[in-house]
């Protein structure tokens, strides 16, 4: 579980001064959302919850991205429709089975739908869908009509951790996190469940998270908000080079905050962008910190760009490196390799002018400048990275424009968790 790492943090954006911190709730923390997680039987493990599900008291401003994958499961042809107006009340998600693949999958998550409205009153064209598992496996539906009455009898305002537990698949480490902000004197809340822990190599959106917020913004609003976020955050994460066929993102604000709708890209947008991105850089972090079979949480931080695009494409270039994963779960600072991504990249950039330095909370060493190697100790570079949390820092010395890719290192156990996974 995520923890309290900006208790009381402030934050200046230009002359706009933010006054955020963590506080605890994940999707529960802003007024009136309610969640429940229960163990239906889609999976086999009893102790294992498989089916989650995520209320608002009131119909909520919603914005979703999805998968760019060819392959889509059949929640996302569904949610696409429901939020296609750009509102939504309830979320109801499986894990153990993606419902990809399926010629009866669009009919299975309509009736997930179905069952909510059934059992809440909230209306099924309202509700967002979501399930992740074994692909290519029938969806009974089932152990989840026969579970609906548990599940919504659970439904509560301290019931985050279930539902995020009910979502994971593979995943080691339950990933919640939530803030508090002020806009138009109203104190506003926002939190997030996220799962994610192999098939990460996204493209406008990324695994499963599901974010909520009192804040009141118009759809259209929120929906900016979201698609320029993701660029920078989820966008930049890459576990193993798969881009799942089930990736979504989705946001519901239910304005319950009471602050003054924001309905323009004003100083209140600024504050409302900047706790979002506090949301999503924590669940990127928490996601890629626990990728399947990692040690390590890696950050490539590109700096002097010429551009953002360049640097962006620089910064997942090393992160996607099976070479610089590799070289990192050994604890080997191997910088060539990490020059070697840069190189195959298709960036826009002069490698003459390259530095590259590895630091973690042990310290910082440089080892690369200009392009050639430098003097270093291997023993304190090993002292780096055989800590938990390693950066790469790269400067290009072309410009002005950073960026930050989020990865893990590429270990024994990755390929054995792979190896039998559907069976």
């Amino acid at each position: 579980m995520l923890t309290a790492l900006l208790m009381g943090k402030t934050v200046e954006l230009g002359k706009v001064v933010v006054d955020m911190k963590y506080i605890s709730g994940g999707v529960c923390a802003a007024k009136g959302f309610k969640a429940a997680g229960v163990h239906c039987g889609i999976r086999k493990n009893k102790s294992k919850k498989d089916l989650a599900l995520i209320i608002s008291e009131k119909k909520c401003a919603a914005a979703c991205v999805y998968t760019q994958n060819l392959v889509k499961g059949a929640p996302i042809t569904v949610t696409k429709k429901n939020v296609g107006d750009g509102f939504a009340q309830a979320v109801i998600c499986n894990s153990g089975n993606a419902n990809t693949c399926n010629a009866n999958g669009v009919e299975i998550a309509e009736k997930m739908c179905e069952l909510v409205e059934e059992y809440t009153g909230i209306k099924a064209s309202d509700v967002i869908c979501a399930s992740t598992g074994v692909i290519g496996q029938p969806l009974d539906i089932t152990p989840i009509k026969e579970n609906m009455k548990k599940l919504t009898e659970a439904l509560g305002e301290n019931n985050s951790a279930d539902a995020a537990n009910a979502i994971m698949t593979t995943d080691t480490e339950l990933k919640e996190v939530a803030v508090e902000f002020t806009v138009g004197g109203k104190t506003c809340r926002m939190g997030g469940i996220a799962k994610g822990s192999g098939m990460i190599h996204p493209n406008m959106a990324t695994m499963l998270v599901f974010i909520t917020t009192d804040c009141a913004v118009t759809k259209e609003m929120l929906d900016k908000a979201v698609k320029a976020d993701v660029k920078d955050t989820f966008n930049m994460i890459s576990v193993d080079g798969d881009t799942s066929t089930n990736d979504m993102l989705s946001v519901m604000a239910n304005g319950m905050a009471q602050n003054p709708e924001i309905n323009s890209e004003n100083g209140d947008f600024d504050i409302f962008c900047k706790a979002f991105n506090a949301v999503t850089t924590a669940l990127c972090k928490a996601i890629a910190k626990d990728g399947e079979g990692a040690s390590k949480l890696l950050e490539c931080i590109v700096s002097g760009a010429k551009d953002i695009e360049n640097a962006r494409i620089i910064a997942k270039s090393v992160i996607c490196s099976s070479l610089v994963k590799a070289a990192m779960f050994g604890s080997d600072a191997n910088w060539g390799r990490v020059l070697c991504a840069i190189g195959y990249s298709g960036a826009d950039v002069d490698i003459n002018k390259v530095d590259v330095s590895f630091a973690s909370r042990k310290g910082e060493i440089r080892v690369c400048k200009n392009g050639a190697g430098v003097e270093f100790s291997e023993d304190k570079a090993k002292e780096i990275l055989l800590e938990p949390e390693i950066e790469i820092k790269v400067c290009l010395g072309d410009g002005d424009a950073k960026a930050t890719a989020y990865g893990c290192d590429l270990t024994y156990e990755y390929v054995k968790i792979n190896g039998d996974y559907r069976t």
